[in-house]
């Protein structure tokens, strides 16, 4: 099963100026992903890409010889981006790392791919147990799932809503996904859904037209960088690890 994992990057970032090449921790925020996807042995040379709307990026990229591609202007999501690589990088599974999540893992790279040795699933993605700051946070997405692991919702309201009070486990979502190409063909077609519309979230788009997306759960949490504090934070975070 051949693998291609692709990081959207763009520059023109609405909450954070310029994030994808904001430095953290002595490294660009685009640095530290690119570095921890390319860590998976899973991976083969050639079979991570940045893609980018941004000159300067490409630029970036080509000087630190990081494999990159220019894309579209006109894409309005990271998923539109991934499906453009698709359409002339031939693979089985598209991965698609968020190009600001600075403390992305080898073992999130594993977790998607495990997910996709099921060939009957069409979108994979990730969870992992909410911290109790996030649990209340409309910036950290919660999910709920089935008994088989798939997706019934993703919502930055506090879900499942604890009526009386019985403490369930709160399930972030992180940022990775997994697709064929097919699932990404159908989401390129389909118009953005009401649900979408409402959460911000784009993975809805999915749910909302009857396509499945499995979710595995990981130890590993991350810190998506979309603010100053968010940056500092990962910073921080980082700075204590190495």
């Amino acid at each position: 099963m051949r693998t291609v994992a692709v990081i959207p990057a763009r520059l023109a970032s609405t909450r954070l100026e310029r994030k994808a090449l904001r430095e953290i921790a002595g490294k660009l925020l685009i640095g530290w992903v690119y570095d921890a996807v390319r860590s998976s042995p899973l991976l083969h040379d050639g079979d991570v890409i940045i893609a980018t709307d941004s000159d300067e990026i490409m630029g970036v990229c080509q000087r630190h010889g990081w494999n990159a591609q220019i894309t579209s202007t006109a894409h309005r999501s990271g998923t539109e981006r991934v499906h453009e690589i698709s359409q002339s990088v031939a693979a089985d599974v598209y991965l698609n790392v968020q190009g600001d999540e600075p403390m992305t893992r080898a073992e999130h790279i594993a977790g998607l791919i495990e997910v996709m040795q099921d060939p009957s699933v069409q979108v994979g993605t990730l969870m992992t147990a909410a911290a109790p700051a996030d649990i209340d946070n409309p910036s950290a997405v919660k999910v709920v799932t089935d008994s088989a692991g798939r997706a019934l919702y993703f919502s930055r309201a506090t879900i499942p809503y604890d009526r009386d009070g019985a403490g369930p486990k709160y399930f972030k979502h992180l940022g990775f996904y997994a697709y064929r190409k097919a699932a990404l063909d159908r989401f390129v077609a389909l118009p953005e859904s009401s649900l979408e519309r409402s959460e911000r979230l784009e993975q809805l788009r999915f749910l909302e037209n009857g396509i499945g997306i499995h979710v595995a759960e990981t130890q590993y949490d991350t810190v998506g960088v979309d603010t100053e504090e968010d940056l500092r934070r990962a910073e921080q975070i980082l700075r204590s690890h190495s």
